[in-house]
């Protein structure tokens, strides 16, 4: 063993072991959406006292947060986001509306004086005029003095049941401070006045509504009033009410008001329902893609399937310690990392075939080490490119997409780690063993493979009439993109705004029926979609929760009935700043690819791969109009993942061509890119496979956005190996031929 071996050992050995250890002792976080529970999305707002900024922000989530805390939800998170905007997550809360109210309401808490009856035109009390004119619990109007105490004098509020008195529910308020003695003064002003009289009341105003106006008792003295720092309010209050109140009261007023702008509440049953069918397709997708790994590289295939093991563990232990949250999209962006991982040891494998293929004498390990460092380059450009897509999900996307973002890093940076250390290791060893050297054709390498057998025997000249298949991808790029202006995208909800429902129903519903039944029920807007036999959504605009059960009503008469799965509400302004990110996404991705592949390769490679990639958008938007399926934030997250499988495909046949044509540079670029693209089709072939079964599995196993995330990628995956080979590999040889062509007509002339 030599002494590199032995330090990619110990690597492997230490990373493995460490993440044993934190997958076994720290557990991974799930988000909502696989959990079930409720985020709720606030946006604060500037009053003509208060701005709205980033200090204001920061001291209403601490208020938000003592509110969530006295809700009793297990395991809240509650965290600030930019300068205006609060996510609040309610694990277990499937009935949003309640805690969204307590969230929302200001909550300023103020006691005052009354100074008499609107009616009475007898002046107010020690020459004061009256603050405000408010009705009372029986619609009576007061006057009332200034607030001589608020919510800040107090110290905590807790409901209780008052069987003694026959009260019902009251809430007991307790006093801090100063707060005591300004109770006992504005008590005992009011004790003065006779009995009857309406400035014996004081009145406490919550959000500019009396929540209770009370006599004082007689047997408390003038000028002396209540000592001991505390008062009861008493009301016709519920339970719920008297719990909602003291909660409001001891967790303090806002410093400024919140608006919600996004809430969406996920059904455990469809968490759990997300979570087996995540986990029976990275099974089932992952058996079949070892068992095809295994297939076409024998032992080095099988150890790569040990090491692909090992992936997952050190990607797993990675989100754990990163306390990352763990979304539907993040979930399959691990899944669908697997499949990825595949990529880097299928390009090792197939650099050492070709190796041991031209060098008959070599040894499997020489082979095998010249894969490793031949195939380095296209490696570390391929998964960069795919570093690039994950950063720019995390930067510019929000929510779930964010998720993805983190996931997909993570699975790339661990997908380097199995294919270039841990599979290296592994192969190192088992090639070196006496009986792998005795019987060659066991190791998996010392032979070229059917498919390059096959493509070797017929010669193919691809390249040879490059603008026939640019003929055929522009035809393809117009079809697919007519969608778009035929049926037109379908924009989800997180685009548009609006609500969005899911319903489970007893039997089948038809959607032309469900649709003319909410048209007639005043939804004529409503947007009804229906996924398997007994699932469908309904988007329609903005609803109140009354219009909300109307809908509900409507679903459950013609499916017998309507469980609620999922509930989102994006407001308008939201939806058209998640509409502008996306399109700011997708720019800056297809710039960021160019700026990099044109430093890595020449600027004809960086502008026919962007443009390949131009081309995969299109058709993919364009395939998912015409089959109208939802263009939502995961649809996104696909969408920038097929940038990185496209821009992955074409690196590798770049990263060839330049090889070549370091070797021969009088060799015809044409024909220079035609042996690229031969010499790489074993390649894109059999990592194509590898991640088609995962992600068949996805879209087969899946369902609602896990499907369409799976069906998403299986069109970007096989549109994205066309236009690698098709697209850019012809649009390369026609920039290089009209860059030559210009050059050999100026030297002519000078000639």
């Amino acid at each position: 063993m030599t002494r590199a071996t032995r330090v990619r050992a110990l690597l492997a050995l230490v990373a493995v072991a460490l993440s044993l250890y934190v997958a076994a002792t720290v557990p991974v976080r799930l988000g909502l959406d696989l959990r079930g529970g409720t985020q709720i999305v606030l946006e604060t707002r500037s009053t003509p006292s208060a701005p709205a900024d980033a200090e204001a922000t920061a001291r209403t989530v601490e208020v938000l947060r003592g509110r969530v805390d006295a809700l009793g939800v297990a395991e809240p998170a509650i965290a600030q986001s930019g300068d205006h905007r609060i996510i609040v997550e309610l694990p277990g809360v499937e009935e949003p509306a309640q805690a969204a109210a307590v969230l929302g309401r200001t909550a300023q808490l103020t006691f005052h004086a009354v100074l008499g009856t609107a009616g009475d035109a007898s002046a107010p009390q020690s020459g004061e005029p009256a603050d405000r004119v408010l009705a009372d619990e029986s619609g009576q109007s007061l006057r009332l003095r200034a607030a001589s105490l608020t919510g800040g004098d107090v110290k905590g509020a807790h409901a209780r049941f008052d069987q003694d008195t026959g009260a019902g529910w009251t809430v007991d308020v307790d006093f801090k401070g100063e707060g005591r003695d300004k109770w006992a003064r504005l008590t005992g002003e009011a004790a003065c006045r006779p009995a009857g009289d309406p400035a014996r009341r004081v009145a406490i105003v919550l959000d500019d509504k009396v929540i209770s106006s009370p006599q004082v008792d007689p047997s408390v003295a003038c000028g002396t009033g209540i000592t001991g720092g505390s008062t009861r309010i008493t009301g016709t209050f519920d339970d719920g009410e008297a719990r909602e109140l003291a909660l409001l009261i001891s967790g303090g007023a806002l410093p400024v008001p919140v608006e919600t702008v996004e809430q969406r509440t996920v059904g455990p049953t469809l968490g759990a329902a997300a979570v087996t069918a995540a986990v029976w397709a990275a099974g089932i997708g992952t058996a079949l893609t070892s068992l095809f790994v295994i297939g076409v590289y024998r032992l080095v295939g099988a150890l790569a399937v040990v090491a692909l093991a090992c992936y997952g563990l050190v990607s797993y232990a990675a989100l754990a310690a990163l306390g990352a949250t763990l979304t539907l999209p993040g979930l399959a962006g691990f899944v669908l990392a697997i499949g990825m991982a595949v990529d880097a040891n299928v390009l090792v494998f197939e650099r050492a075939r070709e190796e041991y293929a031209a060098r008959r004498r070599t040894s499997l390990g020489s082979a095998l080490t010249a894969g490793f460092r031949n195939a380095f380059s296209a490696v570390a450009d391929t998964n960069v490119t795919t570093l690039i897509a994950a950063a720019l999900l995390f930067f510019l996307g929000s929510g779930p997409v964010r998720g993805f973002g983190v996931t997909l890093g993570i699975g790339v940076l661990a997908s380097m780690l199995s294919a270039l250390v841990i599979t290296r290791v592994l192969a190192d060893l088992a090639v070196a063993r006496p009986s792998v050297r005795r019987r060659p054709q066991l190791s998996g390498i010392a032979g070229i493979g059917a498919v390059r057998e096959r493509i070797t025997r017929r010669d193919s000249d691809l390249m040879r009439r490059p603008r026939r298949w640019l003929a055929v991808s522009a035809a393809v790029f117009v079809l697919a993109g007519s969608g778009v202006l035929v049926r037109g995208a379908d924009l989800g909800v997180e685009f548009t705004g609006g609500r969005l429902v899911e319903y489970a129903t007893d039997r089948p519903v038809d959607a032309d029926r469900a649709r003319d039944v909410l048209a007639g029920a005043g939804f004529p807007r409503a947007v009804v979609q229906t996924s398997g036999e007994d699932r469908l959504s309904v988007r329609t605009p903005e609803l109140t929760e009354a219009e909300e059960d109307r809908v509900t009503e409507a679903i459950g008469d013609l499916g017998g009935r309507a469980d609620k799965l999922r509930d989102e509400s994006v407001g308008p302004g939201i939806g058209g700043e998640l509409r502008r990110g996306a399109v700011i996404a997708l720019v800056v991705a297809l710039a960021a690819q160019l700026l990099y592949l044109a430093a890595r390769f020449r600027w004809t490679f960086g502008a026919a791969a962007v443009a390949a990639m131009a081309h995969d958008v299109v058709v993919l938007v364009g395939v998912f109009a015409w089959l109208g399926r939802p263009v939502d934030g995961v649809f996104v997250a696909a969408l920038l993942t097929v940038i990185g499988y496209s821009v992955n495909d074409s690196v590798v046949v770049f990263d060839r061509v330049r090889e070549l044509a370091r070797r021969d540079r009088k060799r015809p670029f044409a024909q220079v890119a035609n042996t690229a693209i031969l010499q790489t089709v074993p390649r894109t072939v059999n990592t194509g496979m590898g991640a088609a079964f995962i992600l068949a599995a996805l879209a087969v196993l899946g369902e609602g956005s896990l499907a369409d995330f799976g069906l998403a990628l299986l069109i970007g995956l096989a549109v994205g190996t066309w236009s690698s080979v098709f697209t850019a590999a012809p649009l390369a040889v026609e920039l290089h031929r009209r860059g030559r062509e210009p050059v050999a007509a100026r030297r002519a002339a000078a000639g």
